[in-house]
């Protein structure tokens, strides 16, 4: 399943500083095929990380120990997601 995890910065300077860490954290689960996509948006408020997971369990446990989440940069909220399949009908 995938799971959707909003990541909005709470606190810019922390961020700033955990940002390495949070960039190797989600590189290494997108290599162990945990992580399918990610990125911050474009206002630059936050980000979004899709996560492939057995459990929402899972999902939130992963998102969890995100090092900007674990360090208070930012929050976390995770969704499970149901992509569309195009072309529809």
């Amino acid at each position: 399943m995938l799971y959707v995890a909003m990541l909005p910065i709470i606190d810019q300077e922390l961020n700033t500083r955990t940002r390495p860490a949070h960039l190797a954290y989600i590189n290494e689960l997108f290599l162990e095929g945990k992580v399918v996509m990610a990125g911050p948006f474009t206002d630059k408020l936050g980000g979004m990380v899709i996560y492939k997971a057995d459990s929402m369990e899972e999902a939130k446990a992963l998102a969890e120990k995100d090092p900007a989440v674990t360090e208070g940069a930012r929050t976390v909220e995770v969704r499970e997601w149901s992509p569309l399949e195009f072309p529809l009908g």
